[in-house]
């Protein structure tokens, strides 16, 4: 009953930080276990040897995922407000400007939507994602997959079990803090 009461005020400035630091935090923590679970997949022929050094691809796919929800989180003036700090924040952080930084993960947005697509669940966008961009397509041992370029539905679905936890919770964020307005 007193929870509103009890929330933590953030303004967009704060919200965009506590976004992109925990997006940053779980990807840099998480990279290994992805790489080590796409490496030791029985579905590849050879090992992709993903190792550590190639998170680039994997933060930028779970940061464009993240991103294309944050409309649906908020009202879309203050999306933008958002949206626009984050691309600033990530400009400071890939030594870019926010121009550079928004078309850099507009790119990844589209390649996501266009991997993914017809579907809009944004868990098998970012495995897909992450499986397009890697190149995954060419270790896998089945020649139909390989040829046709998607991954094997099976692998497909233990990487969503994984990608998963990179989705930003908005439902618990909403739990703990308010917005400053």
């Amino acid at each position: 009953m007193f929870s509103s009461f009890t929330k933590r005020k953030l303004s967009d400035n704060q919200i965009a930080n506590m976004f992109v630091n925990a997006l940053f935090e779980a990807t840099d923590n998480g990279f290994s276990a992805v790489a080590e679970m796409i490496n030791e997949d029985a579905v590849f022929e050879t090992s992709p040897n993903l190792k550590s050094g190639d998170e680039g691809h994997f933060n930028l796919v779970v940061i464009a995922a993240n991103l294309s929800v944050l409309e649906s989180a908020f009202e879309s003036d203050q999306a933008e407000r958002i949206e626009n700090l984050v691309f600033v924040k990530l400009g400071q952080i890939y030594s870019i400007d926010a121009v550079d930084a928004r078309t850099k993960v507009k790119e990844y947005q589209s390649l996501i939507s266009r991997v993914n697509h017809p579907s809009k669940n944004v868990v098998y966008a970012m495995s897909k994602g992450v499986f397009h961009t890697y190149k995954l397509a060419q270790f896998q041992r089945e020649a139909y997959f390989k040829s046709i370029g998607n991954p094997n539905p099976l692998f497909l679905k233990r990487l969503d079990e994984v990608m998963e936890m990179f989705l930003w919770d908005w439902d618990a964020f909403f739990k703990k803090y308010k917005f400053a307005g």
